[in-house]
């Protein structure tokens, strides 16, 4: 991967550098988050596949991004996180398609919904942002350790810190479950998961980073069904004054993908106060998110959930 960095103290897009060559997948590309970092993916060089639920969302991203950016090397796929059968499908086309795997982005997410169930009988918050990132990072770990300097970036937030893990009731099967206790397990697994996906890499000496990053407080949409109260509408543009737009929340993605001084467990996030909004830094997670054997517990029992295992990555003890 190509890239340089100036020396300004503040990292931005511009500094992406170039990136011809590389192959990117973002999940959940067609809008918020995902949409601009595909855009600032593509306008460095990068190859983009886009990935969305329905075929007209994705076509509609791609027709933005072409009428922005003009004709550049955009593939959009279907893929839906919450169906273990569309990941596979994904696989199967992407590497049809493929031979090399530069950057995966794991963005797409469902945020502090009501309690519901995905395809395969997994609460939804904790079965989409993280079940179905492993399963999508487990079917393309071939292409990634075949990529040298290949990057993963796993979406996390400052909700990680409203749970903990209980894997006794993982998946809220014995009840307690509210959309807010689910939404912040979910985002806790989802650094579990990046931090002993790097420990994997290390021990088996394989030439890729896992990072994590998180957007701080954006105005990207996922939480729109939140205002969905008549009351609360009005309040919804005064919201968006005070959080940062899609593309400044992206920042701390954009520069764990790319930044050539980024090291295999580095969590980006906002700069300013509270880490709500600023410049992409290195932040630090909470104690919980570092804890090995909740990761390794949380590992074992994805493979299980998900039917996806990371034979290549197995370490002495399993």
């Amino acid at each position: 991967m190509r890239n340089t960095v100036n020396a300004r103290t503040e990292w931005t897009e511009s500094d992406l550098g170039d990136l011809s060559g590389t192959v990117a997948i973002v999940t959940g590309a067609n809008s918020g988050l995902g949409f601009a970092t595909s855009r600032a993916l593509l306008a460095a060089g990068a190859r983009v596949v886009l990935t969305a639920r329905s075929a007209e969302k994705a076509a509609a991203a791609k027709s933005a991004l072409v009428e922005e950016l003009g004709d550049l090397p955009i593939e959009t796929m279907l893929l839906d996180l919450a169906d273990l059968e569309s990941i596979r499908r994904f696989s199967e086309e992407f590497h049809g398609k493929h031979s090399r795997l530069d950057i995966l982005i794991n963005n797409a997410g469902i945020m502090m919904t009501d309690a519901q169930l995905t395809i395969d009988g997994f609460e939804s918050q904790l079965g989409t942002n993280h079940l179905g990132h492993f399963a999508l990072t487990g079917r393309l770990i071939d292409l990634i350790e075949a990529t040298p300097g290949a990057r993963i970036v796993t979406l996390s937030s400052l909700a990680h810190r409203w749970n903990f893990m209980e894997f006794g009731n993982l998946l809220f099967q014995n009840g307690s479950y509210t959309p807010r206790a689910a939404y912040g397990r979910s985002k806790l697994a989802n650094l579990l998961f990046a931090y002993e996906l790097q420990r994997r890499f290390e021990a088996a000496g394989v030439d890729a980073l896992s990072v994590a990053a998180h957007p701080g407080a954006a105005g990207t949409g996922l939480a729109d069904h939140l205002l969905n109260h008549w009351y609360l509408r009005p309040l919804k543009p005064l919201l968006f004054l005070a959080l940062q737009t899609p593309q400044q929340g992206a920042g701390p993605t954009l520069r764990a993908a790319t930044d050539p001084s980024v090291v295999g467990g580095d969590y980006f996030g906002p700069s300013g106060r509270n880490e709500h909004r600023g410049a992409p830094v290195r932040v630090e997670s909470s104690a919980a998110s570092h804890s090995e054997d909740d990761a390794l517990t949380l590992w074992t029992e994805s493979e299980r959930l998900t039917g996806v295992n990371y034979e290549s990555l197995r370490t002495p003890t399993e």
